[in-house]
């Protein structure tokens, strides 16, 4: 199984084939990691978001996830999934797991051999952060998603610590 690597640091330095963004679902651009991603990549990421045809101003529901060029990133792509609002969207869990899985679907589908992914939904979005380690963990462990390289780029401590002992535990 290829390992999964936690990376203290800023994920638009990511040198790999995808970048997961933790958007909003209208994918324009936002606070956290979502405008960091924007801004490292420039103004070709909102013009290729804004060919993701919206449907009533959602261009990505929560748990789903949408592929776009990446812009002036390293990275090939930006992977875009919305993830769930801990304490106002039902099942938060699965919500979260589908952003995860669909990210890797499309990287998959779209040749990618490596990704690189936030701590989705543990800003303002309020989950908390040992459980989106180890949902996001178990998902990476499985075995169709096996064949890429996986990192986590965490930008504090703290957040370092809980998805290394979540990794640990598993």
């Amino acid at each position: 199984m290829t390992a999964i690597k936690i990376i203290q640091g800023d994920i638009t330095k990511a040198s790999v084939d995808a970048i997961v963004n933790a958007a909003n679902s209208r994918m324009l651009g936002g606070g956290g990691v979502d405008g960091a991603i924007h801004s490292a990549a420039g103004p070709k990421l909102l013009e290729a978001c804004k060919k993701v045809k919206p449907e009533n101003g959602i261009r990505c529901p929560t748990g789903e996830a949408r592929i776009t060029e990446a812009g002036n990133l390293k990275a090939k792509y930006v992977i875009h999934t919305v993830g769930p609002r801990y304490n106002i969207d039902k099942d938060p869990e699965n919500l979260l797991s589908s952003a995860y899985k669909n990210s890797f679907d499309l990287a998959l589908s779209h040749g990618c051999e490596s990704i690189a992914f936030p701590a989705i939904s543990c800003g303002v979005f309020g989950y908390p952060p040992q459980e989106a380690a180890q949902i996001s963990l178990s998902i990476c462990k499985r075995p169709e998603y096996e064949a890429l390289i996986k990192y986590f780029y965490l930008f504090r401590d703290d957040m370092v610590n809980i998805w290394e002992n979540a990794l640990e535990s598993l």
